[in-house]
């Protein structure tokens, strides 16, 4: 399994944001919706129109079978309400081309993820990276690691801060800072 890294910069999810929207309105969306919820992308793919649509998402992880909870912020709120808009309750979320309302296979969301990450020159990049993404900037923005290990549900902190890539920073920080 490759190691993948968060998308540390917020003027880069910007700029793929707008890729996407240009390519793929379902592209964007499975990319918006997977920075702004962590969740991993077998429980994203298999979502329909009406699991999505309150203000929280109820659901049971694939990986542990855990029941999880996930409010849904006002952006992402925005952005599903518009991109449902002509959908029907049961239509997936992420529908694939191939077939009458299939989801779209995680093969193929990583293959999109690896075509952005290829216009924008970055490596290590692939559906993980959603995630990590996102657990990154919820930490950013609220320094609570207990928080982000929650919400990833996490058994340890050191687990969640090297798993969102801030062990690495801390070390590049410590080191620029160093000299003898």
């Amino acid at each position: 399994m490759n190691f993948v890294q968060p998308i540390r910069s917020q003027e880069t999810i910007n700029e793929i944001k707008a890729y996407f929207l240009m390519d793929s309105h379902r592209n964007y969306m499975m990319f918006v919706f997977g920075i702004n919820t962590g969740l991993r992308i077998q429980d994203i793919l298999k979502f329909k129109v009406k699991d999505v649509t309150g203000d929280q998402i109820v659901m049971n992880e694939m990986k542990t079978g855990k029941r999880k909870i996930i409010q849904v912020n006002p952006t992402l709120k925005r952005d599903i309400k518009k991109y449902t808009a002509n959908m029907k309750p049961d239509d997936y979320l992420f529908p694939s081309r191939q077939g009458k309302n299939k989801p779209l296979k995680r093969d193929m969301a990583y293959k999109i993820m690896r075509r952005a990450a290829g216009e924008f020159g970055l490596v290590d990049i692939g559906t993980h990276t959603l995630r990590k993404t996102f657990g990154y900037h919820m930490y950013q923005k609220t320094k609570d690691i207990t928080l982000v290990q929650s919400l990833l549900n996490h058994s340890d902190k050191s687990i969640t801060m090297r798993y969102i890539g801030m062990d690495q920073d801390m070390m590049d920080a410590a080191m620029n800072r160093f000299g003898l």
